[in-house]
């Protein structure tokens, strides 16, 4: 059995690649708040608001599939950390941009690390616990996503209005880098350290599109490409979405942190599930709970109603978002592991690239949010199918 407790516990393990996950999700939660601060300071178009969210997931894109690739050849732990430091450098900088242009470039290189982290932080933690607690401990890791989305919503709260989303940016990357700190005596995962690397990267690229790999591939890039297109529509733009309702700025950000709250509880759930009723049914309900969600979101006509279906909403999807990261490494060997949760998570992105620009470019067309709210509900619904059909159950299997 590959356990990694002879150097370090699962519980830090946990915690240690928590941390950075909690750091990446604020500030991920705070680039929505700060969409909607930058469009009053730099008077932006909707276009251009679009713009800022796409070039994060651009970046997304291109991190996951780099580091992706270099993590079945240097390692999950390096990666770990340059993708860490990338994140870092790059948040601190753009709280000192005065531009659009050089905010946009700083996002990709944000965009970068945080695209590269996430699946290789979840192929590290999987390949490091039992097969027994290995659903349930990813479901946990991604729950300090929600964690960090709850601290971002606070910050944009009681410190955009205030002190400026300057001063929001700083805040969320100084204590970044001390889980950059904790990360260095990090041991590796020891599936992959005890693994023969004799494959290039080229190899494990036909690999993982190879008639063994085939169906499960072309599963997750579909799967991954609807959840992310709809996240990143729905989450970037809620509270744009809530002003756009005819809510102050200042409300929105308050019931944008209430819908928040929704998301540990939809983690926690998932984490209950997943080892109990299995990836797929837990992956399958989640989503259907998400498309409802947003079809709900979109028509509600007051108060009331936006807040149970935002909140919903949030509970879903995030729960749907913890399944997602503990089934995609379980679908691959060691040897392709990170090449196949990386290829994944990046074709997933182009979703994401997609998702604000085509809410941006809607609403600029004077199309309703009840419909830009549909067609996500309906992007859902694909990833749905794709996982029932396609999807097989991994649930407590040793991995290869």
């Amino acid at each position: 059995m590959y356990m990694i407790q002879q150097t370090i516990s699962q519980r830090k393990l946990l915690g240690v690649a928590g941390l950075g996950w909690m750091f990446d999700a604020m500030d991920v939660g705070m680039l929505s708040f700060i969409i909607a601060a930058l469009r009053k300071d730099w008077n932006l178009s909707v276009e251009q608001m679009g713009w800022i969210g796409s070039v994060n997931s651009i970046g997304m894109a291109v991190g996951a599939l780099l580091f992706g690739l270099l993590a079945d050849r240097i390692g999950r732990k390096n990666v770990f950390i340059i993708t860490l430091l990338l994140f870092s450098i790059g948040s601190g900088l753009s709280a000192l941009t005065t531009t659009l242009t050089a905010f946009l470039v700083l996002r990709f290189l944000i965009g970068m690390g945080l695209g590269g982290e996430l699946p290789v932080a979840s192929t590290l933690v999987s390949e490091s616990v039992s097969a027994q607690e290995r659903g349930k401990t990813v479901v946990l890791l991604e729950s300090f996503w929600a964690v960090g989305w709850l601290l971002s919503a606070l910050i944009s709260y009681f410190v955009i209005p205030t002190y400026g989303w300057q001063t929001a940016l700083l805040l969320a990357t100084i204590p970044a880098l001390y889980a950059l700190y904790l990360r260095w005596g990090l041991p590796d995962s020891p599936r992959f350290t005890s693994a023969r690397k004799e494959e290039t990267v080229w190899d494990n690229i036909v690999k993982v599109w190879s008639s063994s790999y085939r169906k499960e591939t072309f599963m997750l890039w579909v799967l991954w490409f609807c959840v992310v297109f709809s996240y990143y529509g729905m989450f970037l733009w809620l509270p744009s979405v809530m002003v756009m309702k005819g809510f102050s700025l200042i409300k929105s950000f308050e019931y944008v942190l209430i819908m928040t709250l929704a998301q540990l509880p939809g983690y926690f759930s998932a984490a209950w599930l997943i080892e109990r009723a299995g990836r797929k049914f837990v992956l399958i309900t989640y989503l259907i709970g998400t498309a409802a969600s947003a079809y709900f979101f979109g028509n509600a006509d007051s108060l009331a109603l936006l807040m149970t279906f935002g909140i919903l909403l949030s509970f879903f999807n995030l729960g749907a978002w913890g399944a997602l990261y503990a089934y995609t490494p379980e679908l691959y060997p060691t040897s392709i592991r990170g090449t196949g949760a990386g290829m994944a998570a990046s074709f997933g992105r182009i979703g994401g690239i997609l998702g604000p620009l085509f809410v941006g470019y809607l609403v600029n067309s004077h199309i309703t949010i009840t419909t830009i709210f549909l067609i996500f509900c309906i992007s859902i619904f694909i990833g749905v199918i794709a996982v029932w059909v396609l999807g097989k159950e991994t649930k407590q299997q040793e991995l290869a």
